[in-house]
């Protein structure tokens, strides 16, 4: 996910940092130099910022050139500098297979280093280990674990008069309730391609993923496809929310950057996010307000609602790195307890290893409830067999909110893209 993680951050999903240099020529001055590495991040989190100045801190001498952008913009450059052979020393990858800067596509093309034989790896919890590599290898460190939820103002739900719906008649409910206090219930950019994809993941985990958990491995047999499956009711349940009024006027015209103002400013209840979207939230935010977590319903049943959670974007070394030692060095601090705790901290973040002295923000309660149930499922991108089926997903949900295309339209080129393999 992309997420935007996806998400992603899937999401998000998740992750990373405001460029701290002056830009990519900058980056590329010094790359010789065996005391300054370039890192490619994507935008808006302060954890990064923090966990290199740590690093620069405890190594002396050291320089890291941290460029970031966007995650649309980081994964088309990133690509672009592989094929070059002007990538950074180390840069953001995502886990599993879903995107153009998944760790399977991108170590698949040979273009990261092994990093199976790191101390670090040995800590990864086994659940999330296989998402972080292929072939039994380790190519991806994942300092944090992200979730696909509404982030809701508090603030905002008070103003209308509402709590966070735990069913679906209760979260249309609520969309008429925001329409009449002159609010919208969610914010929604699907201007910025990597939104569009939220909504469906949150209905989906409950829709597909839960009523069926072995749904990625019967859609790899063959058994089953996006058209014949609950990926239909997902897709329809996107349009109703937007037909009853749940989203912000013309989302394809408004941005991500822009569907976080709107519920920073309470002009929104909430917006599905991956959790890593609330450090900008708070940042844009008047002082003292709250904001809290919620997997979103999709049924009237509580108890069938699943929510999306799996390891977040982490960084990777570049196979060609004019670094590798300090490269390496770098990925591994970013995996100790220390770097860990900061970005946990700095950056209110969710660790993906458990750290008994961090106590993570009260927003997250609620994904930690659905994590500790056990009721949570992978980012449905992480288990599609190449990028095409997730970039798909982009342009079909803009195609469906255009008018250009329907539902079954939709779901069949997202089955063409997936029997592509």
């Amino acid at each position: 996910m992309r997420t935007p993680l996806t998400v992603a951050t899937l999401a998000a999903l998740a992750l990373v940092a405001t460029s701290c240099s002056s830009g990519p020529q900058s980056a590329a001055q010094g790359a010789g130099d065996d005391q300054t590495l370039r890192v490619t991040s994507i935008s808006d989190s302060p954890g990064t910022d923090a966990v290199v100045a740590a690093f620069e801190k405890a190594n002396p001498g050291v320089k890291v050139q941290l460029d970031s952008a966007p995650v649309d913009a980081v994964q088309t450059n990133i690509r672009t500098q592989l094929s070059s052979g002007t990538a950074p020393d180390v840069f953001i990858v995502w886990p599993g297979d879903g995107s153009p800067t998944a760790v399977r596509v991108v170590a698949g093309a040979g273009y990261l280093a092994d990093l199976s034989a790191e101390p670090w790896v040995a800590t990864v919890p086994e659940g999330i280990k296989p998402l972080l590599g292929a072939e039994g290898k380790t190519y991806l460190a994942s300092s944090t674990v992200a979730a696909i939820t509404p982030i809701y103002n508090q603030a905002a739900m008070t103003e209308v008069g509402v709590t966070p719906p735990t069913t679906w008649s209760q979260l249309l409910s609520m969309c008429d309730a925001a329409k009449a206090k002159g609010k919208v219930a969610f914010a929604l950019g699907n201007q910025t391609n990597w939104i569009t994809q939220l909504i469906d993941y949150a209905l989906a985990a409950t829709l597909v993923y839960g009523k069926e958990p072995d749904f990625p491995a019967q859609m790899a047999a063959g058994k089953v496809t996006f058209a014949d499956s609950g990926w239909k009711t997902t897709m329809d349940k996107y349009l109703e929310m937007n037909s009853r009024g749940c989203f912000n006027p013309n989302p394809l015209g408004t941005s991500y950057e822009s569907s976080l103002t709107m519920v920073a400013k309470g002009e929104a209840l909430g917006v599905v996010q991956v959790n890593s979207a609330l450090p900008q939230l708070q940042s844009q935010a008047a002082p003292g307000t709250q904001f809290t977590t919620a997997a979103l319903p999709a049924t009237d049943d509580p108890a069938e609602t699943v929510m999306p959670l799996a390891a977040g974007a982490g960084f990777a070394v570049n196979a060609k790195a004019k670094n590798m030692e300090l490269a390496k060095k770098f990925v591994a601090f970013t995996m100790s307890p220390e770097a860990l705790k900061i970005n946990a901290e700095s950056g209110n973040q969710l660790s993906s290893i458990p750290l008994a002295d961090v106590k993570a923000d009260p927003a997250f309660d609620a994904i930690l409830a659905a994590q500790e149930s056990g009721r949570t499922t992978p980012f449905m991108d992480q288990s599609w067999p190449n990028a095409r089926v997730q970039q798909t997903h982009f342009t079909v949900v803009q195609q469906i909110f255009s008018g250009s295309a329907t539902v079954p339209e939709a779901l069949a080129e997202m089955d063409k893209a997936y029997e592509q393999g």
